[in-house]
């Protein structure tokens, strides 16, 4: 006989940014598989909506520029009235792989704005309805890139280390309330984000990894949720390496 899918979600409320396609995209359509209202956030608007038909009526799109209290605001208010808040996968970033010798000021600037700006705002917003739903779990992405120096990516590189060091400290912060945060240090996923990388660039840096392949959405997912679930009720300021064993 058929094992009943999970429902270990139901009944929780979480917003993703950056959910409209990639790691987010995955993770929503895993949620609400497992039971979960899912907000999915993002500035593809297009991508965004025909992803929310497709999971059907557990899942609402909503325009989400992470950099915009407003914005957030909105987030909120939505989530609020689907029935609070009990998770938060700050998910969103850009990348522009350049050295320290030719990015320009209104790169970093962006990287700054989106990856690192929009973590912590996504944190602030969501932690008093987290407290109200009697605790939550956030989950930051950063990156391997947070975790050593990684070619042509002073700013993302930056920004990264710098939601890395966000979790630890909101995890201090936030514990007495009952919301856990860690973050995710994906190594080569097959993401459109690598569509930032030459072909050349990208088999050279999976030849980086042990395990000699990228990883994939799915596993991340699977991470994730796992973080958000109650399976990891006492890891609070994790950091958490899926990456074929690149930063061993």
């Amino acid at each position: 006989m058929a094992q009943s899918p999970s429902r270990r979600f139901e009944g929780r409320v979480v917003i993703i940014t950056g959910g409209a396609r990639g790691q987010g995209a995955c993770e929503a359509k895993a949620l609400v598989a497992e039971g979960a209202t899912v907000i999915i956030g993002d500035v593809l608007d297009k991508d965004g909506a025909a992803l929310a038909a497709a999971l059907g009526p557990a899942a609402h799109y909503l325009r989400l520029d992470v950099t915009s209290e407003e914005d957030w605001a909105r987030a909120i208010a939505l989530a609020q009235s689907k029935g609070g808040l009990h998770g938060l996968i700050n998910n969103a970033a850009i990348y522009i792989p350049k050295p320290v010798r030719t990015a320009t000021k209104a790169e970093f600037t962006a990287h700054m704005m989106v990856n690192q700006l929009g973590t912590f705002l996504g944190m602030q917003f969501a932690a008093p309805l987290m407290e109200k739903a009697g605790g939550g779990s956030i989950v930051n992405i950063s990156s391997t890139a947070g975790l050593k120096g990684s070619p042509r990516a002073i700013a993302y590189c930056a920004t990264k280390w710098a939601v890395r060091g966000m979790t630890k400290a909101a995890a201090v912060d936030l514990a007495s309330i009952k919301v856990r945060v860690n973050s995710v240090h994906p190594g080569p996923i097959d993401t459109p984000m690598l569509d930032a990388l030459t072909q050349e660039q990208r088999q050279q840096r999976m030849q980086l990894v042990p395990l000699k392949r990228n990883g994939t959405v799915d596993e991340v997912a699977k991470l994730v949720l796992f973080l958000l679930s109650d399976d990891s009720a006492f890891i609070t300021g994790a950091e958490v390496s899926i990456d074929g064993g690149i930063t061993l």
